[in-house]
Parts: structure tokens; sequence; C-alpha cells
């Protein structure tokens, strides 16, 4: 029976409207989840628009594998949207990444944070620019294969996490504003496992389906911070000592750079009982600060630029009991969340993390449920 899009029967986007008389813009990397999601709309009739960016130099980045956006993730993004049948365009962004991302994510390094630049992407690139370049080509909504979930809620756009907990980016999305939200679209965050991702793409017989999963930032190959930073900013590794936590030198260090607090091997320290660990980094002094593990236990996070999707306004109470994750890698935990502004907190950790760096987000969790209540930026060290 053919539906009635007139008594206000919804598409699977959330439009009154025939899929075929809805345009939907799809971010494509060119990796599995972007290219299925792609597919998956294709099939049931939307109007597609395939859309990659370029972030960096093309040429190099022919030869680089096991990072988004490179070369060869263009050539497999064009090459699904050919097999699908819908338009593919490659937008040159090298310049607005460079300037939003990586020298962000250069001087914060510098300044001895830990920098997560793909939240910055999302943040600056591909839920801003690219978004309203979206809008600019008369799509209703723009997707992606970012596994998180939108859901309505008392007609409002909520953001939850994903069904599968192990492949969650909720952290990585937590700058996503109520207006992005109402354009933005899921497809893949109800799916219980990656598997059926790639039976989709196998259903569908894309020539990516196969295709391993991105590992590491797309500047970043093999994960090496500190060789981008040298080539970046060619001063930064400027020698000194490693330090306990009295001041007393007991080693010398190539660069700041090569630390994250937390390290423990690398340090070239020997011959001490207990293991010790980097506590801090002091740029100014060049000191890389080391300690004992208790050391690295902080309950006190400062945050700011907070980013709330909550339904009362931020700051209008003292205190909001809540769940929050300070690293990528670890589930979410009770804290207390204490407002110095709108978009300025203190949160209280329930139970001390070790490792908790300015630079690393700290994102919000309603507890008891999976949804998520936004977040902010560890901005320097308890």
């Amino acid at each position: 029976m053919a539906l009635d899009w007139t008594d206000g029967q919804l598409n699977s986007l959330g439009f009154a409207k025939p899929p075929a008389d809805t345009r939907v813009v799809v971010a494509m990397s060119g990796g599995v989840d972007s290219s299925v999601v792609a597919a998956m709309l294709a099939e049931e009739g939307y109007d597609v628009v395939g859309v990659t960016l370029q972030l960096y130099d093309h040429g190099a980045a022919l030869a680089k594998k096991g990072a988004c956006c490179a070369g060869r993730d263009i050539h497999d993004a064009r090459r699904v949207a050919e097999e699908m049948g819908f338009p593919h365009y490659v937008l040159d962004y090298e310049n607005v990444f460079k300037d939003a991302v990586i020298d962000e994510f250069a001087d914060s390094y510098l300044a001895g944070a830990t920098p997560v630049p793909c939240i910055r992407c999302n943040e600056r690139v591909k839920f801003k620019d690219l978004l309203e370049t979206a809008k600019d080509l008369d799509a209703d909504c723009m997707a992606t294969g970012h596994y998180i979930q939108r859901k309505m809620v008392d007609s409002k756009a909520e953001l939850h996490s994903a069904a599968d907990a192990n492949r969650d980016q909720s952290y990585f999305l937590f700058s996503t504003t109520p207006a992005q939200l109402d354009y933005l679209r899921f497809p893949l965050g109800h799916l219980p496992s990656k598997a059926e991702t790639r039976a989709l793409a196998a259903k569908y017989g894309l020539s990516v389906a196969d295709k391993p999963d991105s590992q590491d930032i797309c500047f970043v190959p093999n994960g090496n911070y500190a060789s981008v930073i040298e080539k970046l900013r060619p001063d930064a590794a400027d020698p000194g000592d490693i330090v306990d936590m009295d001041g007393n030198v007991l080693a010398q260090h190539a660069g700041v750079i090569h630390y994250t607090i937390g390290q423990r091997r690398g340090l070239g320290i020997g011959g001490l009982e207990t293991p010790l660990y980097v506590v801090k980094l002091d740029v100014d002094k060049k000191h890389v600060i080391v300690g004992p593990k208790e050391a690295l236990a902080t309950r006190t996070v400062p945050v700011r630029e907070i980013n709330w999707l909550g339904d009362a306004p931020f700051d209008n109470q003292d205190e909001w009991h809540v769940n929050v994750r300070v690293r990528s890698t670890k589930p979410p935990m009770p804290a207390v969340i204490r407002p110095l502004s709108a978009t300025e907190a203190t949160v209280e950790l329930l139970t001390p993390e070790e490792g908790v760096s300015p630079g690393q987000a700290c994102v919000f969790y309603e507890d008891g449920t999976t949804r998520i209540l936004g977040g902010g930026w560890i901005w320097r060290g308890a």
C-alpha cells in the first residue's frame, strides 16, 4: 500500500514527504561506514549527494594508508557513488582544515596539552562548513557514518550513545550543537555491531566492504605526534630536564613534545625501585615532571567551552549529578558538575582518575540513560 505523505507520515529521515523528494548530503570519508550510509539511503530512494573533503595535500596522501580523507579514500568514495548511481563531489578544505584544526593541534601540543583534533574537525569543519555547504545544495539534512544516535523526544532532537558501546563515538561528538543536531542524521547508530555494517556493505556490493577501519588521525601517520609537530614547528624540540616533583634533575630529554601525561616508558630513568610516570609538563621551563603513579590521580577537573545539550539552562542550578568521560578509552564515571558560568565549570570525579590531561574532552552523560548532555574541554592541570 502506498504511503500517504499528506497526513503527516514521516520517511526514515523524519520528513513528511517521499524519499525521492528528500535531498540528503552524505559526508563520505571513503570508509565502510559512510559508504554504507550513502548506499542505504540511495537504495531507499533518497536524492543522495555524496561529498568528500580533501583535508590535506592530495599528492602526499596518495601513498598514505590507515587514515581517513586521504587520496585513496577520495577514490573509494567516488567509486561507491558510481556504483550506487548518485553524484559525488570533492571539496578542497585544505586551508580551512589547517587553520581550524592542524595549527591549534600544534600550538596546544606545544603548550603541554594532549589535543583531540578529531573533535575540532567535527566541530569546525564537518559540522560547520560542510553542513553549510549541504544547506547551499538545498539538502534537507546531512548524514554521516558516525556511531551515535539521534532520538526525537517530545519533538526535540537528543544525542544518545550508539547501541554498540564498542563503536560509540559520543566522546568525539559532544560539541554538536542543538541547531546542528536538528539538521544531522546518523543512520548507523542503532546497529548492534560493526559486523552488521560490513554485512550491509556486502549486500550492496560495495567495493569497500572489506576495507580496514582507519586507525590514525588523518594527518598523524603511525600515531607519531612528535614528528608531525617537529615539521609544523621546527624549533619545538628544544631539550630540557626530566625532574621529580621536588624539582630534582633526574635526566635530560630531547623535547617536551615527545611526552604525554601518564607516560611511563621511554623516560630513560633506570635503577629506581618505584616506577615513575609523567605527571606534568612545564613548557616554559622545558621540564618533564615525573612522579609515582598515585600522583596521576585527579579528582577536580576544570572545564571550559562547554556545549550543553540538557533541557534546562546549564547555569541555572548549582550542581548537576551526571556521569562523565575524561578519556575516550574510559567508560563514563559518576561526577558532580558545578557551573561557574554558561560555558565553564568545575567537575568533581567521585572516583579519582589517572592521566587526566589538558586538551582532552570531558563529556557529560545523563545518569541511567544513554543521553549525552554535552561536554567541554579540560584546560589546565588540576
